[in-house]
């Protein structure tokens, strides 16, 4: 039985993302507030890796110490969302988002005029607690603006489209800044976009939240919260010392202790921060399991692939910054070509071929060795992958969100956020660790491109499986 079933009569083949037929100009407006505010927060996800051993030098951070510039911001940015997401739901998702911008905002002034690492880690850790406000809200007020259908999948479209692009052009912008104006700059380009977008959210983003307004669930807020804080930790930790530290097998334990009493605690309350019954649609776990694979995979193959470029094949930061501009063209014409398929395929189905098609072009840089022509290789296989990437990033979304009512969406988005953010935060950790603590460099890129291939694709036919069930039901 097929995955999906759409009626090839019962949804017009929409435009391709970037053409808003249909759209009101206001529509318009909106759209570009929701998704520079995302393509901002991704962009923050990357921009400051190429500046790290600057800023380390500037400030006087230690080597080991420069991992909590990269922390500071993933830990509250990724252990807050679903906190957030639900207060937005119960008080107004506009207002809450608001409040993340004008926050966003002032962290990045902060981090652009630091002093010291005390001041740049206080600006780094702010800006992750905003991007926690930002993202599910934003989430939220896209899907409950766009009416489920081509609005919607073409909102969708652009927004994982500029997610997938901001955190590539991060990594170019990030050192051709770096370079020319100092690591202050890329911290500077985070506030001039955020004092963008700020002025011109008030009038005309709605307001929107759930009818009712139960209490929030303080347990679950809590256990939730501390349990991504302490799994985050660990992981980010893990990645610059290994998994046999104290503080990182105590941390890990305890994530995984919270959540635990979590999914306690949700089967109890009457109010859940979480769903469980919506945890329990297939749609809703298949496809995060989807997305949060394909993030995870992806940004540990473009921080693998940016060291192999530069230490093994010796080129420039402007000659890998080439490589990746190729990779982020192919995913703008992802972004415009990937409803089309949806409206062909259905969601669910076009999620499978995606994941089917990033783990097949993964697995091409097994073969990257020594030689000139391997730049040809990698530049081709990542940019392909990244074609199917973009399309699992809009199929898992519509797939995860198609059929929730809108006093829900906050909770589902929630979901589908946090997936985003974890994946972007976890999966250098998990594997591109393989690749740093290798006896040389190239034998662990192989591996870790096996591996990596390996879990997309085994992924890719478990969530077929999932959601092969799904359409049963």
């Amino acid at each position: 039985m097929a995955i999906d079933t759409p009626s090839p009569t019962s949804t017009p083949t929409p435009a391709p993302p970037f053409d808003t037929p249909g759209m009101s100009t206001r529509d318009r407006l909106v759209l570009f507030v929701l998704c520079a505010a995302q393509f901002m927060v991704a962009l923050d996800f990357s921009v400051l890796n190429v500046a790290l051993p600057v800023l380390g030098a500037d400030l006087g951070m230690s080597q080991s110490a420069l991992q909590w510039a990269v922390t500071a911001f993933a830990l509250p940015s990724g252990g807050f969302l679903l906190l957030f997401g639900r207060i937005g739901d119960l008080y107004g998702r506009r207002r809450l988002f608001l409040t993340g911008l004008a926050l966003f905002a002032a962290a990045s002034v902060l981090a652009t005029f630091a002093w010291d690492p005390a001041s740049f880690l206080a600006g780094r850790a702010l800006q992750g607690l905003g991007a926690a406000v930002i993202v599910p809200t934003g989430m939220s007020l896209l899907t409950t603006t766009f009416a489920e259908g081509p609005a919607r999948d073409r909102a969708l479209g652009i927004s994982g489209t500029l997610m997938s692009l901001g955190f590539t052009i991060g990594m170019v912008a990030g050192g051709i800044l770096t370079d020319a104006l100092g690591w202050r700059s890329t911290m500077g380009l985070l506030a001039v976009f955020a004092l963008i977008v700020l002025p011109l959210a008030p009038g005309l983003l709605p307001e929107s939240r759930t009818p009712q307004r139960p209490h929030l669930d303080i347990p679950g807020a809590i256990t939730v919260t501390g349990g991504l804080l302490s799994l985050i930790y660990a992981l980010t930790t893990a990645a610059d010392h290994g998994f046999a530290r104290a503080d990182v097998i105590a941390t890990l334990i305890a994530g995984l202790a919270l959540l635990a009493a979590f999914v306690v605690v949700e089967s109890r309350t009457t109010a859940p921060l979480v769903s469980l019954p919506m945890l329990r649609r297939r749609t809703v776990a298949w496809g995060n399991i989807g997305g949060l694979v394909t993030f995870s995979m992806m940004s540990t193959v473009i921080f693998v692939l940016t060291l192999y470029l530069q230490e093994i094949l010796r080129l420039s930061a402007w000659e890998t910054g080439l490589v990746f501009g190729v990779q982020g063209m192919v995913s703008v014409v992802a972004g415009a070509l990937t409803p089309r398929f949806v409206s062909r395929l259905g969601a669910r189905r076009t999620l499978v071929v995606s994941l089917a098609g990033q783990g097949a072009f993964i697995s091409a840089l097994v073969f990257l060795n020594t030689a000139t022509w391997s730049v040809w290789l990698a530049t081709a296989a990542v940019s392909l992958a990244s074609m199917f990437h973009l399309g699992a990033i809009i199929s898992y979304g519509l797939t995860v969100t198609s059929g929730v009512p809108d006093e829900e969406q906050g909770l589902a988005t929630g979901l589908v956020t946090s997936t985003q953010q974890i994946g972007l935060t976890v999966g250098i950790p998990l594997l591109g660790v393989l690749a740093t603590t290798a006896d040389d460099l190239l034998s662990g890129t192989r591996t870790t491109m096996a591996l990596n291939a390996a879990i997309v694709l085994t992924a890719a036919a478990l969530v077929a499986l999932g959601l092969r069930g799904a359409a049963r039901r």
